[in-house]
């Protein structure tokens, strides 16, 4: 078991095409924030998003394979490709090494989220004058 709580926090950086005119980074950053395991998610730029999040939750790979799903386009030079895969190798190895189970991958980090979001009827009046006639 992995003892230290500081090596479970990971701190990584997200790359988005440059070739996209809009600003990836903050409607990535606006979605990522309030998913359970991710503490922060700042853009720096129209492309560049440093986020941080717990591997006990959520790793790289899931966060990456949700964002692509959604239809954010991430970087795909060589170097980005390479560190990419290098933390997605070591944050499998670690969970795996801590005991835990593969994580829940792709959309289901965002399905978790809205689940936990209050729905319903928004409409502040009682349900008596609601359904009056």
């Amino acid at each position: 078991m992995d003892t230290d709580p500081d090596s479970r926090i990971k701190h990584r950086e997200i790359l988005f095409c440059t070739l996209r005119p809009d600003d990836q980074a903050k409607a990535a950053s606006l979605l990522l924030n309030g998913v359970e395991g991710v503490l922060y998610a700042r853009p720096v730029g129209d492309t560049q998003l440093l986020v941080g999040y717990d591997i006990r939750h959520v790793t790289l790979n899931i966060i990456d394979d949700a964002l692509t799903e959604l239809g954010f386009h991430l970087a795909n030079h060589l170097m980005a490709k390479f560190k990419r895969a290098l933390y997605y190798y070591t944050e499998e190895t670690q969970r795996q090494n801590m005991g835990l189970e593969q994580c829940n991958t792709g959309v289901h980090v965002f399905i978790q989220r809205y689940q936990r979001l209050q729905h319903g009827c928004r409409d502040g009046r009682p349900e008596y004058w609601r359904k009056y006639q």
